[in-house]
C-alpha cells in the first residue's frame, strides 16, 4: 500500500513539473513547435532514469523508494511516449514530413544517448 502512495505522490509531482515545462516553453520559446517541449522533457527524463538506476547500484539508497517514487511515479508521469506518438502522427498528417522525421530520429537518438550518459555518469566524471 505504501508503494502505491509513493507512485501517486511522485506521479503528481512529475505531471505538475511536465505541465510547468509545457507552459514555460509555450510562452517563452516554442509557440509553434510544441513537440520540441516533449523532446526536451523526454531527454531530461531519459538522462535522470539512467542516472537514478546508476545510483541504485552504487549508493545505499532505498531501492523501493527510488523505484516507486522516482522511476515509476515521477519520471513515468514527467516523460511521455503517448504525447511523442501523437505529435509525430500529427506532423505526418499535416504533411510536415521533414519535421516529423527529425523529431522521431532525434527523440530516439538523444533519449537513448542521454539514458546511456546517465547510466555511465560515474565513468564520465572520473
Amino acid at each position: 500500500m505504501f508503494n502505491i502512495l509513493l507512485v501517486a505522490i511522485g506521479g503528481s509531482l512529475g505531471a505538475c513539473l511536465r505541465h510547468f515545462f509545457y507552459l514555460f516553453f509555450k510562452n517563452y520559446f516554442f509557440q509553434n513547435y510544441l513537440f520540441i517541449n516533449t523532446l526536451i522533457v523526454n531527454i531530461i527524463g531519459s538522462f535522470f532514469i539512467g542516472y537514478i538506476i546508476m545510483l541504485m547500484g552504487t549508493k545505499n539508497i532505498s531501492q523501493e523508494f527510488i523505484k516507486y517514487f522516482f522511476i515509476i511515479g515521477f519520471l513515468g508521469s514527467f516523460t511521455t511516449f503517448s504525447t511523442f506518438s501523437l505529435e509525430s502522427v500529427d506532423l505526418l498528417m499535416n504533411n510536415k514530413f521533414q519535421q516529423a522525421f527529425l523529431y522521431m530520429f532525434f527523440s530516439l537518438f538523444l533519449c537513448l544517448s542521454f539514458t546511456f550518459m546517465g547510466l555511465n555518469l560515474n565513468k564520465i566524471l572520473n
